[in-house]
């Protein structure tokens, strides 16, 4: 089945402004799909495909820096989180089957004052761009998580109480811009692509794309192709809501291929990774007991540490 797209201009509005059958029908929507394929597009959503453009225009100015100057910003310089900070091509190993993903990255967990921002030269505006996406991107996400919790009969502290330290050194909530070198698939290492078979580890995911080549593994074990739609969200299931759900949502397992042979062109994406507040306790909302209860930090922090 193909993903499918709900509309959420009602969310432009302010919460207590959304009428109760403009609700139910967002909730069903997103219900089917993330019971059924575990992502979702969501268009009018208040983020604009402008202030995409500009963050992903100012990432791409840092990437295409000579790599002295992005070695100051590498990953484990950033004491507050092991995550933060730039990572190289082949650095990580999203399927661990594979060798090293054919992608650069900057994480974004903290958005404290005394980090080491890139801000000089090419990488000028980085901060507050980034800055400002984040706390958008967090806006959005406390939305979405209102709907999903009114999809499931659920009082909407379910899951917001638990995501209240979004950009502190207690969340590991992250953006995440992507960068994708041009490819020559004739040169690469067998089985190399530009990132490897995986699911995401924490709540739900925003995803916004430069260009395709995102895949879905829907249920019946097929990839999809992802295509891009210009000002909507991709959104998706991670780990720890589907344990959280007892299985009803899914979190899918996605990848991004080599582009096609003689394809040359580079690519872009920003993901905003929600995880609930590092103290959390997960466990299942069904009382199924399927899972046991895990600390959000704890798993997170094992997932990440697979892939490096």
């Amino acid at each position: 089945m193909n993903i499918p797209v709900v509309d959420f201009s009602a969310f432009n509005l302010n919460e207590k402004d959304v009428v109760d059958d403009q609700l139910h029908v967002m909730s069903k929507e997103l219900k089917t799909a993330f019971t059924e394929i575990g992502f979702v597009y969501l268009k009018n959503t208040g983020i604009t495909q402008e202030e995409v453009d500009h963050v992903m225009a100012i990432s791409k100015n840092f990437f295409l820096q000579p790599e002295e100057l992005k070695r100051p910003f590498s990953r484990k310089t950033y004491a507050h989180n092991p995550f933060d900070g730039w990572v190289s091509s082949e650095a990580e190993w999203l399927n661990p089957r594979r060798p090293g993903d054919l992608k650069e990255a900057f994480n974004i967990s903290s958005l404290r004052s005394d980090i080491n921002w890139p801000s000089s030269g090419a990488a000028a505006g980085f901060k507050d761009a980034h800055i400002s996406f984040f706390l958008r991107c967090k806006e959005l996400s406390l939305r979405i998580l209102r709907v999903m919790a009114h999809s499931l009969d659920l009082d909407p502290e379910v899951f917001l109480s638990t995501h209240r330290l979004m950009g502190s050194d207690e969340s590991l909530t992250t953006l995440r811009t992507l960068y994708y070198p041009p490819v020559n698939s004739e040169k690469v290492k067998e089985g190399q692509v530009r990132c490897g078979e995986h699911s995401d580890y924490g709540s739900i995911t925003l995803v916004f794309q430069g260009q395709e080549g995102l895949q879905v593994l829907n249920r019946s074990g097929e990839y999809i192709s992802v295509p891009v739609i210009p000002g909507a969200v991709l959104v998706n299931i991670a780990d720890l809501m589907q344990r959280w759900t007892g299985d009803l949502f899914i979190s899918a397992v996605h990848r991004v291929l080599l582009p096609p042979a003689g394809d040359c062109s580079a690519r872009q994406s920003l993901a905003f990774f929600l995880h609930p507040d590092d103290e959390a306790m997960i466990t299942c909302i069904d009382g199924s007991n399927k899972y046991p209860p895990i600390k959000s930090h704890d798993y997170s922090i094992a997932q990440g540490n697979k892939i490096y």
